[in-house]
């Protein structure tokens, strides 16, 4: 006859109801940790965009144009084939992630980088990309100390005159030329090898050649409405013609799923219809703080016209320096803890101490960057290199420990096949372990970057202006944050209109930032576990 509870010499008594009590106190406490953060998001999406002073015949406009569509469209799909609804899902959620991506890029192109100056150093670099891959190809001929000597002297000989070079030479592309150039064309690049790979080598041309003039006539169309060609390049080079290459990718090699691309048409297609109809009706949308204007302004002490541009500008600057500055000192020092370190008591201590320095405040690093940037290196306080520079040591402990979990899940079969096979510790590292490990290593950093760029506590400590009213050109310029520019708001112009309307506005657009960040790590992870 079975008993409630049961005795088990090496765990001691054990009881179902016990367990059972134990399993329903951690399901709600996990549901009330989700309600309050999902009063707390309700909450400051209310005060930022304010739906309810929107008319009466708004919401009932994109009730019937896009939310009943949307959702007796999932349902078939979901009933039928959830498959499909995975696929359109997915496909908004590109367009959405990749608009705001290169909504970025574009406020890079139009106030930081000189076109002409990208393209410089884009054709600068290219020249030692060239020169490896031709060695690459003279690799039984060339020793590999001679293959590194002559990457090395031509990347620095090409960095050092090619971009003055190219900087005067009198007759140049238009900026949208040169944008769409440089980045449609290696777009094209990988348009025509996933469509190559599913149907045939002129397939894939012919795909490659249709979406690199896909975002030339994209940009010619932008004036038409409402946006000039330089920007309307970057979001069709990386918004438009990617997630329509990537539907149309998906709908070959997918045929099962093909339904599912009427998802991403219904809620487009409503969306437009709806802000159609509502503005021939007259209807008034919401009275939002998170609009055009904000997106688009500085600073201002009247709260109706004050901005975040400047300190968007400045959080991408930013993000940027912290990535060029950790990712290859995490990678470089995951690589070598790992694969070249031998396990003695430095390395153990080494192992503890950047474990330690993972869980250190974060205000620590700003005292850190101040004392060692500022105090003894001399640098210019609250600049984008000293601001990159301290949030990358920050990031810095975490980049290493995920990089080094990456690399360890590489079983240790491959790395003995790779040896059994002839190949050195460096061959088998390139060639084996960092394109496995590098899936988890990029997840890794990006949640790394979602961390650094809502910092505000080392920004303070090296001075960065809490409110600036242009955006940074130079590593040597002063920068702001979105949170600093909300903690300003919060704090300094702590009015009714700031602290109600801009605060809630600012942690808006910091919030769909961090989820569009984190996003890309998620869909990177989940697609190569499911690869693997």
């Amino acid at each position: 006859m079975a008993t409630d509870t049961n005795r088990i010499e090496s765990f001691g008594t054990v009881s179902r109801t016990v367990g059972t009590a134990f399993r329903y106190l951690l399901l709600a406490a996990t549901l009330f940790g989700i309600v309050m953060l999902a009063v707390f998001l309700v909450q400051v999406f209310n005060d930022a965009i304010q739906p309810l002073t929107a008319d009466a015949g708004w919401h009932l406009t994109f009730l019937l144009t896009l939310v009943v569509p949307t959702v007796a469209l999932s349902g078939y799909l979901y009933l039928r084939t959830p498959s499909a609804l995975r696929l359109g899902a997915a496909v908004v959620g590109t367009l959405v992630v990749t608009l705001m991506f290169g909504a970025g890029l574009a406020m890079v192109f139009v106030d930081v980088v000189v076109p002409l100056v990208w393209l410089s150093y884009v054709v600068a670099l290219a020249i030692p990309a060239v020169t490896v891959v031709g060695l690459e190809a003279a690799d039984r001929r060339l020793p590999f100390t001679v293959r590194t000597g002559l990457t090395v002297a031509v990347a620095a000989l090409s960095l050092l005159f090619v971009p003055g070079v190219v900087q005067t030479v009198p007759f140049v592309p238009t900026d949208w030329m040169i944008v769409a150039l440089t980045i449609g064309g290696p777009l094209a690049l990988v348009v025509a090898g996933r469509f190559g790979s599913l149907t045939d080598r002129r397939g894939g041309l012919a795909a490659g050649v249709v979406a690199l003039g896909a975002v030339a006539v994209l940009s010619l169309l932008g004036p038409f409405v409402g946006i000039d060609p330089l920007p309307m390049s970057v979001l069709a080079a990386v918004a438009f013609v990617p997630t329509a290459a990537y539907a149309a990718s998906a709908a070959l090699s997918r045929p099962a799923d093909r339904a599912g691309l009427a998802l991403p048409v219904v809620v487009v297609g409503g969306a437009f219809l709806g802000a159609f109809v509502a503005n021939l009706a007259g209807f008034a949308g919401p009275e939002s703080w998170v609009d055009w204007q904000f997106l688009t302004s500085a600073h201002s002490s009247d709260p109706v016209a004050a901005g975040l541009y400047p300190a968007i500008a400045g959080s991408i600057l930013l993000m940027v320096t912290v990535a060029a500055l950790s990712f290859p000192l995490g990678v470089g020092a995951a690589v070598y803890l790992e694969e070249y370190a031998p396990d003695n008591r430095l390395t153990r201590l080494i192992d503890v101490n950047i474990s330690n320095l993972a869980g250190v405040p974060s205000v620590v690093y700003g005292l850190l960057g101040l004392g060692v940037f500022v105090t003894y290196l001399g640098q210019s306080t609250g600049t984008v290199l000293l601001g990159g520079a301290t949030l990358a040591l920050l990031i810095l402990p975490v980049v290493i420990i995920s990089s080094r979990e990456a690399i360890r899940s590489v079983p240790e079969e491959m790395r003995q096949a790779s040896y059994g096979m002839g190949a050195t510790r460096w061959q088998t590292v390139k060639n084996v372990i960092l394109p496995r490990a590098f899936p988890g290593i990029l997840t890794g950093t990006i949640l790394s970057l979602g961390r650094a760029i809502g910092e505000t506590a080392p920004l303070i400590m090296i001075g960065a202006p809490n409110v600036l009213f242009s955006t940074p050109t130079e590593l040597s310029d002063k920068v702001s944050a979105m949170p600093l520019q909300v903690y300003s708001w919060a704090t300094t112009f702590a009015g009714d209109d700031f602290y109600n309307g801009l605060v809630p506005a600012g942690v808006v657009v910091l919030l769909v930032v961090l989820l569009a960040m984190n996003s890309v790590a998620i869909v990177l992870r989940n697609k190569y576990q499911t690869e693997a």
